[in-house]
């Protein structure tokens, strides 16, 4: 009989090229103008530091949880073991539920953005430029649709398209450009006013947002060697490099081509690139940006798919999302039913709705509420049960709750709501779901 179960077949190199194209996706290309539109001034640096601090100490909790639960579906497995016995139930369940909402988001995010620099190339019209976004999807699960270790080897070929192509826009601006000059003026007419701080938290909605996926490695938690030290390492290695690639990128920019145009412009890096090399080269660049928004998507779908499955694994979802693909050993029906709906909302939504919505939707169960369960954790087993321990407990992690709700408060009134909404929703399906199985979970 075969053994249905995964294998621990990634080492820190693939674990960390797998965060690390999904943390380099389109976003950070898509979102550069709007962020400097938003903090109007040269101090739009500030905007991605933000980002970058942000993502170090969330991930300290991180790589305390999946440190020592290293399993196939990461949040969900921290939720669980967080608010244990009597709530952990509810929450691990919300965040399954949310996430077959916003996975299928951020899946659509990345197809959507694929597809708005592909114009670039090649004009489309709104119906063209949705065929292209549905195509992307369905290419995605399709190479997804193989075993682990080829996807591994995937990965970091999609990992060196995205080295060469920031390498690309960081050395023209070295070269071509006044590359301190964005440094030196970072705080000409900076004032630390209420206007400041509220454009700083508009601003890092989106920075955030092109940081996340940092994380990706503790979803795929069951399949990582050596877990202990390689989910740490490949989160704090990740976020150091592509943390630097973003200030690098931007202020390479930004030494090239005036503030005004960047606000103004949809495609800020082809038109740098073509400021510098012409338009033959701007092509090509344009190019390999659409290579990392696939690479990003890729890794993103490949962490998301293993979330239902570990669910349904532990009885806590629909069991049909438990099965494992009976050659090549990965969870199929996940990965596929994702993906269908991803490619839906790929056809319904646009980026900039798209992008503050996921992170409305995730701040309160994912990051807020495993912060909140970490600390619970730490009470009832004491910080020896941890295999990795972060420095200055619990000072990061009360920093994170801060930073998150304000993160989510700045998603703006509807996006809360909409959060809230769902949320709402999740817990009367569970309620309902535990009523039918008489398998009440609140019982003392």
């Amino acid at each position: 009989m075969s053994d249905h179960s995964l294998k621990r077949r990634i080492g820190l190199l693939q674990a960390a090229a797998i965060n690390m194209i999904d943390m380099v996706g389109i976003g950070p290309f898509v979102v550069l103008s709007v962020v400097a539109e938003t903090m109007n001034g040269p101090w739009f640096l500030y905007a991605w530091i933000f980002g970058l601090l942000l993502s170090f100490v969330d991930a300290m909790i991180w790589s305390e949880l999946g440190a020592t639960f290293p399993l196939a579906g990461g949040s969900y497995n921290f939720l669980k073991e967080g608010f244990g016995e009597k709530w952990g139930k509810l929450m691990s369940f919300l965040f399954v539920w949310q996430t077959m909402i916003q996975a299928p988001l951020v899946i659509a995010s990345a197809a959507i953005g694929f597809s708005h620099y592909f114009s670039y190339l090649v004009p489309l019209d709104a119906i063209s430029g949705k065929i292209v976004s549905g195509a992307v999807v369905m290419l995605i699960v399709w190479l997804l649709y193989r075993k682990i270790e080829t996807i591994g080897r995937i990965s970091v070929l999609l990992w060196m398209g995205v080295i060469i192509t920031m390498a690309w826009i960081i050395g023209g601006g070295i070269v071509h450009g006044n590359f301190l000059a964005p440094v030196k003026h970072i705080n000409d007419g900076l004032e630390l006013n209420k206007l400041f701080f509220i454009s700083l938290g508009m601003a890092g909605v989106k920075t955030v947002y092109s940081y996340l996926g940092y994380y990706n490695v503790c979803h795929l938690g069951g399949e990582i060697v050596n877990p202990q030290k390689n989910i740490p390492r490949s989160m704090f290695i990740s976020i150091a490099g592509i943390g630097m690639l973003y200030l690098l990128m931007n202020i390479s920019v930004a030494s090239v081509l005036p503030l005004h145009t960047i606000r103004q412009s949809n495609f800020a890096v082809s038109e740098f690139i073509q400021t510098i090399a012409g338009s033959g080269a701007a092509r090509i660049a344009t190019a390999l940006i659409l290579w990392v928004a696939f690479a990003s998507l890729f890794s993103a779908t490949l962490g998301y798919s293993r979330i239902p499955y570990a669910a349904a694994k532990d009885g806590a979802f629909f069991s049909m999302f438990a099965r494992l693909h009976p050659k090549k050993n990965f969870p199929h029906i996940s990965l596929l039913v994702l993906g269908a709906v991803g490619f839906i909302f790929s056809l319904l939504f646009k980026i900039q709705d798209v992008i503050d919505a996921i992170l409305a939707m995730r701040i309160l169960i994912q990051f807020a509420g495993q912060a909140v369960g970490l600390i619970l954790l730490s009470r009832r087993k004491g910080r020896s049960f941890f295999k990795w321990k972060m420095p200055l407990y619990p000072i990061p992690v009360i920093l994170a709750i801060i930073i998150w709700l304000c993160i989510y408060y700045s998603t703006g009134i509807h996006k809360m709501y909409s959060g809230l909404i769902v949320i709402a929703a999740g817990i009367l399906v569970f309620l309902f779901k535990a009523r039918r199985s008489r398998e009440w979970p609140f019982r003392s």
